[in-house]
């Protein structure tokens, strides 16, 4: 058996390993150098599983993090055992009950899936594919070489 011949395995979309992929891909989001495309990859992800009904959401909660605001809130979302948040649209505010402060001794349970295991998973089941915008490869620089002047020259 030649290993470079097998493919890659793939996981089932349950939502267990949905809810998995998304909490490895927001953990990993945090402190990656280009956090955007793995934050839309959760965000269109928490959607689509809202609008299937397999993730609900719960409430409103105040941010931890408000920019420049002195508040700001986050819709919390419900997914198979793990809690996710979302920014909010215009009906969430009407819609949906305001939580408070976030209890910070509620965690979600650890996952075992890799980074390039859940976003396969997350771009498999959302159809989005990976950008090389969003990866930082978008256009080499051009560097040019420093130009030197005489002392007391202008230029």
């Amino acid at each position: 058996m030649d290993r470079k011949s097998k493919a890659p395995e793939t996981l089932e979309q349950t939502i267990s390993n949905l809810s998995q992929a998304i909490f490895t891909v927001n953990r990993h989001a945090k402190t990656a150098p280009n956090p955007k495309q793995l934050y839309t990859l959760k965000h269109e992800t928490l959607k689509k599983l809202i609008q299937e009904g397999r993730a609900k959401k719960v409430g409103l909660h105040f941010s931890q993090n408000p920019r420049n605001s002195q508040q700001r809130s986050d819709v919390l979302v419900v997914c198979d055992q793990y809690t996710f948040h979302i920014p909010p649209t215009k009906s969430d505010f009407t819609d949906l009950p305001h939580l408070g402060k976030l209890d910070n001794n509620i965690r979600n349970p650890k996952s075992t899936l890799s980074l390039t295991q859940s976003k396969r998973l997350l771009q498999a089941y959302t159809g989005i594919k990976e950008d090389e915008v969003a990866s930082g490869n978008s256009k080499p620089r051009n560097f040019s070489k420093p130009v030197f002047k005489k002392l007391g020259e202008r230029y």
